[in-house]
């Protein structure tokens, strides 16, 4: 395991591979820091390619050591050509990253499998955390799983399929009377009181590397080579701007070659603030949710100015989406590609056919858009669509009405 320690992202002030959530020093960010040197022998095709079909397979470059029993590991999810869409959108090459395959549907198992599994290293018993839905299920089936209790903080009001989907797998639900960002906020005060994992709070530096793993498969099920533009949404982001680090410690250990990819975010109308703070080229300003893309509905993102950073970086772009788009777009991802994405990935697509339309992307360009999570779980924007028609149990009367010869 190459990691060596967290190092604040600010001040490179070093904490060991510790379960602190911030700087001691200035209250930054912390974010392991790997031996890359030590990484180029081990981090290898062949090593990899020997490895089993999950995220545990790039654990040489995980912050924490591969479980000796892997339940329920997450990742290796399929990445399958859209090529309907593409047409439709007028790209000339669009594959899908379908999240979707994880255990409980969304990319939140890859965060949860590696944060659990420093939570067991440190003997913590309880796991936590606040959340939108999605994440929720994934630390519920996760402590299931693993034989760990769950406690997940969650908004009243989030949609029903979300919160029966944890349940299910005997979590404790506080359904809290606020937003997210109430949820997270009790979610912190509490982790300084109780003795439970709170993955996105305490272990929230090894928590995010696990969305790095997206970038690893999509160049690994590529041949070892990388897209154009990578498109994905945005909620805190953590996920987005992990992507594009896990794109460049390929490049730095020599797996792909080239740029990295362009990265494109997007976020819905009523929840933008890391879409508005790249457009007026500033800082991240937090805002009250008020969005049907309840997944992504973080008022105050704990990464949004990294990802700003990010999109710039690699070239890319931050877009918002209307919020009667998000339904329109989860329809025609369906219609054209049998896909079923939740509200996320309407707002996914909404960005790639906005940065379409400003010539971002185009007819030339390789694409790949990241399916984060079950369209099962958020089928309202899509609901006015289930207008079936009513017939009697007669052959012939329908033969007649289909004017069938």
């Amino acid at each position: 395991m190459p990691a060596a320690t967290l190092r604040c992202r600010a001040c490179d002030t070093d904490h060991g591979l510790t379960d602190a959530a911030i700087c001691s020093k200035c209250f930054g960010p912390l974010d392991p820091f790997y031996d890359m040197d030590a990484a180029r022998t081990s981090f290898t095709a062949e090593r990899i390619a020997a490895g089993p079909l999950s995220l545990w397979r790039y654990a040489e470059l995980l912050p924490v050591r591969a479980p000796d029993e892997q339940r329920l590991a997450p990742g290796f999810t399929p990445l399958v050509p859209a090529p309907r869409l593409a047409v439709a959108l007028g790209v000339g090459s669009l594959h899908l990253k379908l999240d979707t395959a994880n255990p409980t549907h969304s990319f939140k198992d890859r965060v949860v499998a590696v944060a659990a599994a420093k939570a067991q290293e440190l003997g913590l018993e309880t796991l936590s955390c606040s959340s939108t839905g999605n994440l929720a299920n994934a630390v519920a089936a996760r402590a299931a799983a693993e034989g760990m209790e769950a406690a997940v903080f969650c908004p009243a009001d989030l949609e029903p399929e979300k919160l029966v989907a944890t349940a299910v797998y005997g979590a404790t639900i506080y359904a809290v009377n606020g937003t997210y960002d109430d949820c997270s906020r009790l979610s912190i005060e509490l982790s300084f009181e109780l003795p439970w994992a709170f993955v996105n709070v305490g272990l929230r530096a090894y928590y995010a590397e696990g969305s790095k793993t997206l970038a690893f498969e999509i160049a690994e099920q590529r041949g070892w080579s990388v897209p154009d533009v990578v498109v994905a949404p945005i909620a805190s982001g953590a996920m987005f701007s992990k992507v594009g680090q896990g794109f460049g410690e390929l490049r730095e250990l020599g797996l792909v070659e080239g740029d990295v990819p362009r990265l494109i975010g997007a976020q819905a109308e009523g929840c933008n603030p890391v879409a508005e703070a790249f457009r007026e080229d500033r800082r991240v300003v937090p805002m009250r949710p008020c969005s049907i893309a309840r997944s992504l509905a973080i008022g105050n993102p704990a990464d949004g100015d990294f990802a700003v950073a990010c999109a710039k970086d690699t070239g890319g772009a931050i877009h918002t989406v209307a919020e009667e788009d998000v339904g329109i777009n989860m329809a025609l991802l369906a219609e054209t590609t049998g896909v079923f994405g939740e509200t996320a990935a309407g707002v996914t697509l909404g960005g790639l056919r906005e940065a379409i339309r400003r010539g971002q992307v185009g007819e030339s360009d390789d694409v790949v858009l990241l399916v984060t999570g079950d369209g099962l779980k958020t089928p309202d924007p899509i609901e006015e669509r289930f207008r079936p028609d009513e017939i009697e149990a007669d052959a012939d009367a329908l033969l007649d009405r289909l004017d069938a010869p």
